[in-house]
């Protein structure tokens, strides 16, 4: 069984084209920008039959045309990677394309084989210099840039995802890292960067925890075209904004 929080039909966010988005229950990290909460809990959620979820898929494949297919996030996906690698050998089966949408942070040999057997993987890097990324997240960077290096070597192509987060991953020095690290992947397809908002702020307050980054502002459009006039630099794929 896996744990389901939502689904959103004809996604177009979070992956190439059309997509079914499974965001999953449950994860490791507690990024202090989270927008959904509510998946944090490994707990919580809908346990459901992979079943449901392939046939789910099948009745919205004729929409997914060339580009589309199912992306799996969350939560974070590779909590669950033991449930979700048969459904996803299965999807690929039946010509479906599968992304997984993954902060990396888990470095084991079924997250891995799950991370090989995905068509594409969207690498959420929240943070380059681990101790920022500790105190932004609460946990290490170390699997989630191992986890870059490990789809590199393999050859799966992965877009890269920041969150510009005015005075927490936006700094110009730490965003040099980023491109000077990764530019020269061979295996990133696509730089994605988006603005943190506070479109979630109302979940906090529904499960009564408190909202600590109520003293920062969204990023403008001329912070963000900032950002990635810089980055373009190191990169050869499109940087966007998404």
């Amino acid at each position: 069984m896996i744990r389901v929080h939502s689904y959103e039909s004809m996604g177009t966010f979070d992956g190439p084209g059309l997509r079914l988005v499974v965001f999953l229950q449950g994860c490791n990290f507690r990024c202090l920008y989270c927008a959904n909460p509510d998946t944090i809990d490994c707990q919580g959620g809908t346990e459901t039959k992979a079943e449901e979820i392939i046939n789910m898929a099948m009745r919205e494949k004729p929409f997914f045309g060339r580009k589309g297919g199912v992306t799996f996030s969350g939560g974070e996906p590779l909590m669950q990677a033991s449930e979700l690698l048969p459904v996803v050998r299965e999807l690929k089966r039946r010509g479906i394309h599968v992304c997984l949408d993954s902060n990396g942070s888990i470095n084991n040999e079924t997250a891995r084989n799950l991370l090989a057997e995905a068509d594409l993987t969207l690498l959420d890097i929240k943070q380059i210099i681990d101790e920022k990324h500790k105190s932004l997240t609460s946990q290490s960077n170390r699997n989630t840039l191992s986890t870059a290096r490990f789809l590199e070597e393999k050859g799966k192509d992965f877009w890269i995802r920041l969150v510009i987060v005015p005075g927490y991953s936006d700094d110009k020095a730490d965003l040099r890292t980023i491109g000077e690290t990764f530019g020269c992947f061979k295996h990133v397809r696509r730089v994605e960067l988006l603005p943190y908002h506070t479109l979630g702020v109302h979940k906090y307050e529904a499960l009564g925890k408190p909202y600590r980054l109520t003293d920062v502002s969204e990023p403008s459009k001329e912070d963000m075209e900032v950002v990635q006039q810089l980055l373009q630099g190191y990169f050869t794929v499109p940087v966007v904004i998404n």
